[in-house]
């Protein structure tokens, strides 16, 4: 996975995310939402300077005086958390 930090202000922050899809970056956009600081977590495929098919660009904000940087990270901690969860439930069920 290669990401390119578009913008970055304290409570701002853009990347493109390449080679992702709407599958991860659904899943990632939902586990930033529910992360409490971060007031809004976007992303688009297409934006409308790129004049065709992009990577995907991510952007959240955060609330007053969190990083956006580090509200990612605790947003992607979050994935994890979740898939191992899935994973868990999964062969707990009698998956292989």
């Amino acid at each position: 996975m290669e990401l390119r930090v578009i913008e970055k202000e304290e409570n701002l922050l853009s990347m493109e995310i390449a080679g992702e899809d709407h599958t991860f970056m659904n899943v990632l956009k939902g586990a930033l939402l529910e992360t409490d600081e971060i007031t809004a977590a976007t992303y688009d495929m297409n934006p409308e300077q790129s004049g065709g098919q992009t990577d995907p660009v991510l952007t959240i904000k955060t609330e007053e005086g969190v990083d956006a940087l580090d509200a990612l990270e605790t947003g992607a901690e979050r994935v994890i958390e979740k898939s191992d969860g899935f994973r868990d439930a999964y062969e707990s069920a009698g998956g292989a």
